[in-house]
């Protein structure tokens, strides 16, 4: 019932169980009293006790004892040695609890001048209080030296006396720690990154110029300050103020588990990021063009660690860019590998379909272009914080990891010195490579990591087998037919155009317009939204989507919250941009501005010109004007007989001129008469020319 070493609180009092009597006894003894000495316990005496609730089992205070040991040949371990050797008679007699047999074996002890009296009480009662333990024995050497009060100097200095500097150096005292507190706060408790010598040494400067009468010898010295600094903050609260926030939380804070807890198979997750890569390339159509440096984007499975698809170019960052490669992940890649001449199976790269989720920076994914493939295709998006790179942490490692293997031995890497005074050279000028050449060398790269790359510190699940290579496609074929099994199948082309940018496009009756770009739809002219009446009932807007690198055709959602569209193409309007990219678009649109822009100017000009002569050619017509008035009915009575008058004068001087012509070129032909039907019909007026012939005169017009 009752266990040997249990403590037991009676009372208030706490009592260790130290021997059962076969006459239903226990010897106890209270461990907290200096002068106590085993006592005779009924055991039902205890029961009672137990059964009023005056008495109950508590935990051991010395437990810690039975996990200490100390090393050989220290103090501590040969005291207790020697002090368990020095009380075995007494603890090892069966009658120890006895007074007269215990005081019996002490004063033998005694007499053999071993010990004395006291010393062997206090060391049997240390020995049954702590445990009946060779280890109750050891000595509390981890209450010496006060550890942790703090030491106040009055009229020495604390610490070892100076052996080779001049001086005393200074007491520290509440003024010096002032300044001390003040000084590593400023220039050390922040993420400046000071050094501990630079701060002592704007201490001196403050403490000289608030002590000039003190010699500097008689500063306090860096090591008084480097023990402040050591005392006052621990190591981890350094760490924390010395870094900040941004960088603590991706590169030194703790970590709780790792990537592997938080997927279930392949598929689960997908990470995708970009960097530039580490190397100048070449142009494809002229290899002594150097054109930079290229982007990289992988998209890996964080299960298997496979590389399930990627972007190499000149774009930059974006979600433009990004589709790109999401699109290559989830689809077959052996015809854009036979692009590069490289022919793989289905097998030799596995990876198709839709994951459950997909991890990305804030910048790339994130918005309502990609709330589509959250809705359209139950694909979950999780962006990271700003500056979490350790979030994404199996992508960014592979950006290193895949470089590293054509760093060696291509032309053209970036390394860290490229100045001849540095004895470097321009690594610039070393450019070999072009992005056909980068792209086939990745992926070759990637399939030889995907298929035999071995991951020495992948953490296993606890179902992994051990003959379970860790490599990214055995793990792959492994978690299919053990796990989640296969990804989603979708269309290509719908997941395509579900991916696309999309913006907002207005439609008249010259059609959809998008970017400053006429399109034209065969849908949309069946439902007849391109006449030109205001009666007609169409949309003002609609949504399309686009493919930055072709803008020969977009894709209208004629419906909401649907990701059904119609395809419409460039129309004859628009044909100056056939066969562009939508950035050529834009600088092709850019370089016209441009050009406006400078027309306005020269035609602001010109029309301040046009209206200067105007004016002058007014102001002379006005002078001109006959100062003779008339009335108004006569001004108005004989318009129609000044205008004959002017037309005929306007017809003499252009038939004399042109005879005048023809008498220089040639001899004159005499025309015949005009009859007088004919002639009747040119002293009409115009007003009767048009009533006459109306058809003639608006032809008469139009020309005009």
């Amino acid at each position: 019932m009752f266990r040997i070493n249990d403590i037991y609180n009676n009372q208030g009092e706490e009592y260790r169980i130290l021997k059962e009597l076969p006459n239903d006894v226990f010897v106890w003894i209270d461990i907290n009293e200096t002068i106590a000495l085993p006592e005779l316990i009924k055991t039902q005496s205890l029961v009672d006790l137990i059964e009023e609730g005056e008495c109950h089992l508590i935990d051991d205070p010395y437990q810690y004892l039975l996990l200490q040991s100390p090393e050989d040949g220290t103090t501590a371990q040969i005291k207790r040695d020697e002090n368990y050797q020095l009380i075995q008679p007494i603890i090892s007699n069966e009658l120890y609890y006895l007074p007269e047999v215990r005081s019996k074996i002490i004063n033998d002890i005694v007499s053999s001048d071993k010990s004395t009296n006291q010393t062997l009480y206090r060391l049997i009662r240390k020995y049954w209080q702590r445990g009946q333990m060779p280890n109750a024995l050891l000595p509390n050497y981890k209450n010496s030296g006060a550890k942790g009060k703090k030491r106040i100097a009055k009229e020495k200095k604390l610490g070892r006396p100076r052996v080779y500097k001049e001086g005393t150096a200074a007491i520290i005292n509440t003024d010096v720690e002032r300044l001390f507190s003040m000084i590593i706060n400023k220039y050390l408790l922040n993420d400046s990154k000071h050094t501990i010598v630079y701060a002592y040494r704007k201490f001196k400067a403050m403490y000289r110029s608030l002590n000039p009468e003190i010699d500097d010898e008689n500063f306090p010295s860096i090591w008084q300050f480097k023990y402040f600094y050591n005392k006052e903050f621990t190591s981890v609260q350094k760490l924390k103020l010395r870094h900040n926030k941004i960088s603590y939380n991706k590169d030194v804070r703790q970590l709780r588990s790792t990537v592997n807890t938080q997927v279930l198979g392949p598929g689960s997750r997908y990470e995708i990021d970009a960097t530039i890569a580490d190397i100048y390339l070449l142009s494809d159509s002229d290899r002594q063009s150097i054109v930079g440096r290229p982007v990289i984007y992988f998209v890996v499975d964080v299960f298997s660690r496979m590389i399930a698809g990627f972007y190499i170019g000149f774009e930059n960052p974006s979600y433009a860019t990004s589709i790109q490669a999401l699109k290559m992940a989830v689809t077959d890649k052996q015809n854009h590998c036979k692009k590069y001449g490289i022919n793989i199976t289905a097998d030799d790269w596995p990876c198709i379909g839709l994951p459950d989720a997909i991890l990305a920076d804030r910048g790339e994914l994130l918005g309502h272009q990609i709330e589509t493939l959250e809705k359209s295709f139950s694909v979950r998006i999780e962006n990271t914080p700003p500056y979490r790179g350790d979030l994404k942490p199996v992508v960014e490692r592979y950006f290193k990891t895949m470089q590293s293997r054509f760093k060696p031995f291509a032309p053209g890497v970036v390394t860290d010195v490229k100045e001849k005074k540095k004895g470097g050279r321009d690594y610039r000028l070393d450019s070999t490579l072009t992005i056909s050449d980068f792209t086939k060398i990745m992926i070759n790269s990637i399939l030889i990591h995907n298929k035999t790359h071995q991951l020495t510190h992948y953490d296993r699940d606890i179902d992994m087998p051990s003959s379970l290579p860790l490599i990214p496609r055995e793990l792959w074929n492994w978690g299919l037919q053990h796990r989640t099994g296969k990804l989603r199948s979708v269309s290509e082309e719908d997941l395509y155009v579900a991916l696309l940018p999309r913006k907002k496009a207005t439609l008249s009756d010259l059609g959809i317009k998008l970017f400053g770009i006429y399109y034209d739809s065969a849908e949309i002219r069946k439902q007849g939204w391109l006449h030109r009446k205001n009666t007609i009932n169409r949309p003002k807007s609609l949504i399309a989507a686009y493919d930055p690198i072709d803008a020969n055709k977009i894709y209208i959602f004629y419906e909401q919250n649907s990701i059904n569209y119609w395809e419409a193409h460039l129309s004859d309007r628009s044909r100056e941009f056939k066969d562009c990219s939508f950035w050529e678009v834009w600088h092709i649109q850019d370089e016209q501005k441009k050009t406006v822009a400078q027309q306005e100017i020269e035609s602001s000009l010109a029309l301040e010109q046009l209206e200067r002569e105007n004016e002058i050619t007014i102001k002379q017509a006005i002078a001109a004007k006959s100062n003779v008035l008339q009335t108004k009915s006569a001004q108005l009575s004989n318009i129609n007989d000044h205008r004959e008058q002017a037309r005929n004068t306007e017809r003499k001087d252009r038939q004399e001129a042109h005879y005048a012509k023809t008498a220089k070129n040639g001899k004159i032909i005499q025309l015949p008469k005009t009859s007088s039907k004919d002639s009747a019909i040119t002293t009409l007026s115009d007003e009767d020319l048009a009533l006459k012939y109306p058809v003639y005169h608006n032809i008469d017009s139009d020309d005009e």
